[in-house]
């Protein structure tokens, strides 16, 4: 795979360079020059497949250049070891749950995923590689899970302090070894800002071998695909030829691995984007005007983000033509107020227990539906993580509902490890050189 930065189509890579640089030095992201489209014949029968099969054949038409089908295979084993469920709620409406994995959220994938190719890169280069990431939830626990223990990696972790949940908060800060966890006095585009900062700091660049496991990198997206793929396929054994996507999102990411798979023939229907009070896309929509702003704190606050760093690469993906971007893509924001009211709606209709950013994408569901003409058009929101993450959000009768897995239990028997730092970038930078 080859791929050129947003700013500037002639800095061109190759695929390993790309994951491993993770941000283009122009400051730009790093996107395919093209991609392969699945064969009208594995599009007309990939529900005879299994997920871990869906994701062998996409994942090998991306990246066949770069890695063997064996060693593919293997990685994809790795990664999907735990399903992806398509839940049907109504007739015409259903949640996939992306929360199986170790962390209980939809980022395993892509940290399962990017861990171990860069493991497999990292064999041939033989140098410690510094991973470097900013979370405002789930991404950094993840990340913590996905590469801990991974020979020749080392991962620091940046999180805003007092934003993010207690169990959120002991997946990132109870693991040691080779992750290491600093809390961040200022919120997650602070966090991201100075991640984004480390990048092009030609001191750090020249002393450590520094990448991201944010959604900047083109390696998270790219296993985020697959699930499209596998509820697509759930959705056409039951009858459904036409499916429509809702997605939580914050800084993006998830809902460009969704483009990801439609630009592949992925025949998806509608896209819709559900945010909470981080609005930056929905006014876009209402107004043409992208204005990134400071993020404010939520209920949903892994989509806490005021300028969603994936949202270029949206536009990318529709050539900036923003008339034919919005004939995909629609997106609705919401409220506190509004996400607990979803969350005791679809208790009550459902007995269905969801986090507070899969509450926003079943509201933003709900509200797609209304305009939604065609009877025989599924709609599907994805469900980003397990509710058991959030129990400050819901009510007692909600929350003595929800079953903690075994792994949440045990994260209260380990040591809380981390460093607090102010919002200065000199001071990390001195901090990364002297635990270097």
């Amino acid at each position: 795979m080859k791929l050129y930065s947003t700013n500037n189509a002639d800095n061109i890579v190759g695929f390993q360079e790309a994951v491993f640089q993770s941000l283009p030095k122009d400051k730009g992201l790093y996107m395919p020059i093209e991609l392969p489209v699945m064969s009208e014949d594995w599009l007309n029968s990939f529900e005879n497949f299994s997920f871990q099969e869906i994701a062998k054949d996409v994942c090998y038409e991306l990246l066949k250049d770069d890695f063997s089908k064996e060693d593919l295979d293997k990685i994809v084993d790795e990664v999907i070891s735990f399903p992806a469920p398509l839940n049907f709620l109504e007739k015409d409406l259903a949640v996939l749950e992306l929360f199986h994995g170790p962390s209980f959220a939809f980022k395993d994938f892509g940290a399962r995923f990017m861990s171990r190719v860069m493991a497999h890169f990292s064999k041939k280069e033989d140098q410690l590689l510094d991973v470097l990431v900013a979370t405002s939830g789930d991404t950094g626990g993840a990340v913590a899970l996905g590469f801990l223990g991974v020979e020749g990696t080392r991962v620091t972790i940046l999180y805003p302090k007092g934003k993010v949940s207690p169990i959120q908060e002991l997946q990132l800060t109870t693991n040691g070894k080779n992750i290491r966890a600093i809390e961040i006095d200022g919120t997650f585009d602070d966090c991201q800002a100075l991640v984004k900062q480390a990048f092009v700091d030609e001191d750090l660049q020249s002393q450590l071998n520094l990448t991201s496991a944010n959604s900047i990198n083109i390696a998270r997206l790219i296993p985020q695909s697959f699930y499209y793929f596998e509820a697509f396929a759930h959705a056409k054994r039951e009858g459904f030829d036409k499916v429509s996507f809702v997605v939580p999102s914050g800084n993006f990411g998830n809902i460009t691995a969704g483009i990801l798979a439609y630009k592949m023939g992925l025949k998806v229907k509608h896209f819709i984007a559900a945010t909470n009070a981080n609005d930056t896309v929905p006014h876009f929509f209402e107004t043409n005007e992208y204005q990134p702003k400071p993020s404010v704190q939520t209920l949903s606050n892994a989509m806490d983000v005021g300028s969603p760093s994936n949202w270029v690469r949206v536009m990318e993906f529709f050539e900036n033509d923003v008339d034919d971007l919005k004939s995909k893509i629609e997106s609705f924001s919401y409220s506190d107020k509004e996400t607990v009211e979803a969350i005791k709606q679809i208790d009550e209709k459902y007995n269905y227990i969801a986090c507070p950013h899969t509450a926003i994408a079943w509201k933003a569901a709900k509200e797609y539906e209304l305009k939604k003409k065609d009877d025989k058009e599924l709609v599907v929101f994805l469900s980003t993580a397990h509710p058991c993450k959030f129990p400050e959000v819901f009510s007692e009768e909600i929350r003595s509902k929800i079953s903690n897995p075994d792994a949440v239990k045990e994260l209260d028997e380990n040591n809380s490890q981390k460093v607090a730092m102010e919002n200065n970038f000199e001071e990390l930078k001195l901090w990364l050189l002297d635990n270097a």
